[in-house]
């Protein structure tokens, strides 16, 4: 027993000399990481990182080469809130399911026909969701049916909007956004963008009550509440309107600026057909047209009197990258989901899916990124400017897009947001497709300046 014992503690004696002497391998350090292709960019989003005045924001950059290849990126694949560029999901994918040429179309018709100048019933306006119609388009139409002979509506002016379900605005739109010009409802029939201007004089002091001068047009059935007053002298538009669908409540909060003398902002009407057929209503009775005011009557309208087309779906993608309005990109958005019989972000998800974009962490509650719950990667967002730019359509999508300095661009910006996404021309002739994305900061001037910057060194390449 004792001399196993002792053999076994000479055998551990033995292993462990041996281990000893065995040589230690080193570990191999990990390879360099390759350098980065265009160095000017690098540093400059190794400098966004390491900037205080960028403490705790969010960048995100993604450069595609003409070859549809990644050739620098940065976070490229952590998705970000888009503000306005999630426009270019909606406008490049309806110009080539709807193509350039489409139109929205609104009909107006009747429940009788018109005999020795009377309609012995309604006027129905039929919206096709076009989010252009105006009131001189309504102005045209109530000077035809004049030359036409129509002295007399027995019933009312009454609108149809079943083009477009669901709510106005969409489920995740800040309240106070919704009150506002930028946030108007989308509707099945819109008129004027669904706006109204509002003008105010501020008082004479800071903090002192604005006066409400005017209302550019009527909007029926509504009460204002003036809660505006004066701000600083520079402060800008800080006036804030809550309204809400439907709504016979309006208030008007916020500030103007001290010394302004007639500081004009844009509201949203809260009902937009009722808005439309009030309106015809009353240009239809300056024209001498009498409107009875009966009961309206149930029945469908099978006489067409006028149809009223759109201008073609490029000019109305070339006035939303222009001016990046929400109202006209949603309604070509929920067109999209009509056309197709389903719902819109579905619609473009599947259009892309075949072409490699599957778009990884996207989430769209809206076509026109007024929602803060929309994000998407700069990666996937770049990729779309690649395939847009190379796709049947490229050539209109492209020359829609703001163009300056060998950049073509359409950019997003809300409060902590800025993001810009395109195509950018070097100077040794290539081209790129870029998504750059900042969220969640803090100083806009130092986002502004670090934007630039990169647009320069892309340019530059």
């Amino acid at each position: 027993m004792l001399k196993n014992i002792i053999l076994m503690l000479l055998a551990s004696a033995l292993a462990a000399l041996l281990l000893l002497r065995r040589e230690v391998v080193p570990v191999p350090a990990p390879p360099e990481p390759p350098a980065p292709r265009f160095p000017e960019l690098a540093s400059l989003l190794n400098e966004a990182r390491a900037n205080p005045a960028l403490a705790g924001a969010a960048v995100g950059f993604c450069l595609i080469d003409s070859k549809g290849e990644v050739v620098e990126e940065d976070h490229a694949e952590t998705a970000f809130i888009p503000a306005s560029s999630l426009k270019t999901l909606t406008t490049a994918t309806a110009l080539e399911i709807l193509g350039p040429d489409f139109h929205f179309s609104t009909t107006l018709k009747a429940t009788a026909p018109i005999e020795a100048g009377v309609l012995r019933g309604d006027l129905v306006i039929v919206g096709g969701g076009d989010p252009m119609l105006s009131m001189e388009d309504l102005e045209t139409w109530a000077k035809e049916l004049k030359k036409r002979g129509l002295r007399m509506v027995t019933g009312r002016v009454r609108g149809d909007a079943r083009i477009f379900s669901g709510s106005l605005y969409g489920d995740f739109w800040n309240w106070g956004d919704i009150g506002n010009g930028y946030g108007s409802g989308v509707a099945g029939l819109n008129l004027n963008h669904n706006r109204y201007a509002l003008a105010f004089r501020a008082g004479e002091t800071v903090g002192s009550p604005a006066t409400l001068l005017g209302i550019s047009v009527d909007v029926p059935e509504v009460d204002w509440s003036n809660e505006v007053t004066t701000g600083a002298k520079d402060s800008g538009d800080g006036v804030v309107i809550h309204g809400g669908e439907k709504t016979n409540a309006i208030h008007l909060r916020g500030t103007v600026p001290l010394g302004a003398e007639k500081f004009g902002v844009n509201g949203a009407v809260p009902d937009p057909v009722r808005f439309a057929t009030h309106q015809f209503s009353q240009i239809l009775a300056a024209q001498g047209v009498q409107i009875g005011g009966g009961k309206v009557s149930e029945a469908e309208p099978k006489h067409e009197l006028i149809k009223h087309d759109s201008p073609p779906l490029i000019e109305i993608i070339k006035s939303i990258h222009a001016t990046s309005d929400n109202q006209e990109t949603e309604c070509v958005y929920r067109m999209l989901g009509v056309k197709a019989g389903k719902a819109p972000d579905v619609v473009i998800r599947e259009h892309w899916k075949p072409r490699g974009l599957d778009f990884i962490g996207l989430r769209m509650e809206d076509g026109c990124g007024l929602a803060r719950a929309d994000f998407i990667r700069p990666l996937d967002l770049a990729r779309l400017q690649f395939l847009a730019g190379t796709g049947p359509q490229g050539a209109a999508y492209k020359d829609s897009l703001l163009a300056k300095d060998g950049l073509r661009w359409k950019g997003g910006a809300m409060s902590g947001i800025r993001t810009y996404t395109g195509f950018a021309q070097s100077k040794s002739g290539g081209e790129f497709c870029y998504a750059l994305m900042v969220n969640h900061y803090l100083d806009g001037k130092t986002v502004s300046e670090f934007s630039q910057r990169v647009m320069d060194a892309m340019t530059g390449l």
